[in-house]
């Protein structure tokens, strides 16, 4: 069977599951996204890769990679194979020493390794008719807007980039990642502006 190449588009709230996440996958040379529905601490660490963040110690997708690398284990790319009663399956496609291995995975575990690998993510035709969905594009080839946020209470525009970077810290230490990639972006912004 042929492979087709995803990659990954958004990570959010999941709407149809309260508590969980979804990574939305979507096709390299397609308008097709494949949603998963995953939990929050798989979220986390896909999270977490992606914006190349350092926690204080390990966590267990970092933990299997250092033992891989330790090991000459090399993940060259995953593979959602498999789809049975909504949930996906997946296999990591891993090398040592000239050997090719494959390991069943949780999709999600997979996922989080493939962005700290930095290698591609496949799934096959079947999977993406089954449980993908279409993104149209606006009319005119236009792309879609992004929605402005609305402030919040926690507007970190007025607090000082001094302070920010001691919540940042604070968060990094405490793993609240989700509040640390807020802080993170916000610095970067005002360093681009040349605050």
């Amino acid at each position: 069977m042929k492979k087709v190449e995803l990659q990954i588009v958004a990570l959010s709230h999941s709407v149809t599951q309260s508590h969980n996440y979804a990574v939305v996958l979507g096709e390299k040379e397609g308008l097709r996204r494949l949603p998963i529905v995953i939990g929050g601490f798989e979220a986390q660490a896909i999270a977490v890769a992606m914006e190349k963040m350092s926690p204080n110690r390990p966590l267990t997708h970092d933990l299997l990679k250092n033992a891989f690398d330790t090991f000459n284990i090399d993940v060259k790319e995953i593979v959602i194979n498999n789809l049975l009663d909504g949930i996906f399956y997946a296999r990591l496609v891993c090398e040592r020493d000239g050997e090719e291995v494959e390991i069943d995975s949780r999709t999600s575990d997979a996922i989080a390794l493939a962005v700290r690998y930095d290698c591609p993510i496949y799934t096959f035709e079947f999977i993406l008719e089954a449980a993908g969905v279409i993104l149209e594009e606006p009319e005119g080839g236009e792309k879609p807007k992004k929605r402005e946020l609305k402030k919040k209470k926690d507007d970190l525009t007025s607090v000082s980039i001094e302070d920010l970077q001691n919540m940042l810290d604070e968060m990094l230490a405490n793993e609240d990642y989700e509040k640390a990639a807020k802080i993170r972006d916000e610095i970067n912004q005002r360093k681009q502006l040349g605050q």
